[in-house]
């Protein structure tokens, strides 16, 4: 962030000298002609924070905003730390590939651009993929690092640049701070030979081999003696670019083709019918809803726009459709995966599973069980993906892991997420394992609740846009039973003082009746476990931002226990909550679990006080 002594002029004159696209440069001189001071201090004052995820924000002029001078910063300084940090970068190349979205290729292309002109060869995919492609490239050509540019999820607004290390696994530290900084020591835009980036001899098109070498994967994931089911699937590309790997992987696994969702089916930068096109969000599904109940089909399978999410609903014997969780399809997976597993005749010692931290203890039980290995970690498919890595270093198979915001990883080649082989190899395959014995797949999931447990989970999120107020309620939630800071003038509230560390933290000791009995807080700067005496330091690295986990129990019904974890989002401005209860009793724990949500809304995040929206 520029200090607030620098004045805004400074700040505008240095974007007009450095912005080489006069869209972009009349915009902001547009403003300060006009002085929108306000508007030009929201986007000129903070500059976008390249993080884990790489960049990711709203499509302006403006150092807090994405666009071209902002990818060709990035670019530098990516490609300066690549060739300091990757042996024999210029010769591995890089691999770039991007989405529909309003300047994805354009900004591709600018990459691209930027590696080619410091003489780094670039693998480019010409035309759309999906996000996965480029992860699986980075690893089948030996790259030096990867980028895609897209948004995932996010409104129309948005777009973003995200970075797949030498390793195809999204960049953790201290790559992320490493790049961070080298961005800011290369900030002078060197593109002055903006020439059509296909024609370098540097550049290479990798689209068609890449492709036939992901649809080989595709087939070698599935079971080559499963009977294809009779069922009828219906698949939604959320506006994405999904479609065309959706259709294509049926077809070469051999699955009767999907019906497509006509309105959503071709890529549009617009997403006309979903204002926010994530399928997990309630009502995004509902056109393929629609579309399944009028075509007669069993399931709709939905993917987000870059496709490297996936969720599924099931029609019941009343025509009724049941909507499968993030964490139940993780429950389901897992179990199909070590069903696969066990059929190789492999010792169950050596596989291990993945799940984050705010996803369901269910495979926990199932490792419990079965006696293979379950590793949680912190969320994101960066630590996911590089905790399989260090697992398959240590010895063992890693075919899985997943995060409960409906990110799926299968086999070895793609250690990231992938909506297309979950459609494909997880899904449409254990349709047909479970319809050959006579079972729907939410059936299949009562049996796997039969045999681990019953899980129950309730994910949801409080919109707050304030950083201030963010940090109040975490203060509030870390000093839970003060009214103001032990260490600070009675005259001042406690919660503005959220920056100092001496007060003493007093978790919540219960939550709708249920006993607190532990509390782990990942926030760098907090970090604490209270269940790993003496040190009382937590085993999982710590976050960025607010992350703290809370176990209870209830005192009259001791098979009724909870996790809840409650931190701050990395991409949206959102307080998010991951709340899961076990017990036998299914309906018992339901009252138990809306108990909790309202407790926390009401009393733990002072959600009408501090005027937080939930969904």
């Amino acid at each position: 962030m520029a200090p607030v002594t620098v004045p805004l002029e400074q700040l505008v004159n240095e974007w007009l000298r450095l912005d080489p696209n006069p869209i972009t440069r009349d915009e902001i001189r547009r403003l300060w002609d006009q002085q929108k001071t306000d508007e030009l201090e929201r986007r000129m004052r903070t500059r976008i924070e390249f993080g884990t995820a790489g960049l990711r924000g709203k499509m302006e002029a403006g150092w807090a905003r994405m666009n071209d001078l902002i990818i060709i910063q990035a670019s530098q300084g990516l490609c300066a730390y690549v060739l300091r940090s990757v042996p024999e970068a210029s010769m591995r190349g890089v691999v770039v590939g991007h989405d529909h979205r309003h300047n994805s290729e354009r900004w591709a292309s600018l990459t691209a651009q930027v590696f080619i002109s410091n003489n780094i060869k670039v693998y480019f995919h010409r035309g759309l993929v999906h996000t996965p492609m480029v992860p699986f490239s980075v690893k089948k050509l030996n790259a030096a690092c990867g980028v895609m540019i897209t948004a995932s999820h996010n409104p129309k607004d948005d777009n973003g640049y995200k970075v797949y290390w030498e390793n195809a696994v999204q960049i953790i530290g201290p790559h992320d701070v490493g790049i961070a900084e080298s961005i800011l020591q290369n900030l002078e835009p060197r593109l002055d030979n903006m020439s059509d980036v296909y024609t370098s001899p540097l550049c290479v098109d990798c689209s068609d081999s890449m492709r036939e070498s992901y649809f080989t994967l595709i087939q070698g994931l599935v079971t080559a003696e499963v009977a294809h089911p009779s069922a009828k699937f219906v698949n939604t590309s959320m506006h994405g670019v999904s479609d065309p790997f959706i259709s294509e992987a049926f077809r070469k696994t051999g699955f009767t083709p999907c019906i497509p969702v006509e309105k959503q089916r071709l890529p549009d930068p617009d997403f006309p019918t979903v204002k926010f096109p994530n399928p997990e969000e309630k009502g995004k599904q509902d056109l393929a809803l629609s579309e399944a109940t009028a075509s007669g089909a069993n399931y709709v399978l939905a993917q987000d726009p870059d496709a490297d999410r996936f969720t599924a609903a099931e029609r019941g014997t009343d025509g009724s459709w049941f909507l499968f969780t993030g964490d139940q399809l993780g429950a389901l997976f897992a179990s199909h995966v070590l069903s696969k597993y066990k059929a190789t005749g492999k010792p169950l010692g050596k596989l291990a599973m993945i799940a984050s931290t705010v996803s369901s203890r269910m495979i926990e039980a199932m490792a419990r069980v079965e006696g293979f290995k379950f590793v949680d970690c912190l969320t994101g498919f960066k630590f996911i993906g590089n905790n399989a890595l260090d697992l398959v270093a240590a010895g063992y198979e890693v075919p899985f892991g997943y995060e409960e915001a409906i990110g799926f990883m299968f086999g070895s080649e793609i250690r990231d997420k992938d909506g297309v082989a979950a459609a494909v190899v997880m899904f449409a395959e254990l349709v047909a394992e479970v319809q050959g014995r006579g079972l729907t797949v939410r059936g299949y999931l009562d049996e796997l609740y039969q045999r681990y447990g019953y899980f129950e989970t309730k994910n949801s999120y409080f919109a707050c846009s304030d950083p201030v107020t963010i940090d109040r309620i975490f203060w509030g939630i870390r000093h839970f039973q003060e009214s103001v800071c032990t260490f600070c003038p009675a005259t001042e509230p406690a919660e503005s003082h959220a920056h100092k560390k001496d007060s003493t933290i007093r978790f919540p000791t219960s939550i709708a009746g249920l006993t607190v009995n532990s509390v782990i807080d990942l926030t760098a700067g907090y970090g604490y476990d209270s269940t790993n005496a003496p040190s009382y330091q937590p085993r999982l690295p710590l976050s960025s931002g607010h992350m703290v986990q809370f176990r209870a129990q209830s005192t009259n019904d001791p098979d009724i226990k909870i996790v809840l974890t409650v931190r701050t989002s990395g991409t949206e401005p959102k307080i998010k909550y991951y709340l899961e209860g076990s017990a036998k009793d299914r309906q018992k724990l339901t009252g138990v679990l809306n108990l909790i949500v309202k407790d926390l809304a009401d009393v733990w995040m002072k959600a009408s006080e501090y005027g937080l929206r939930s969904p």
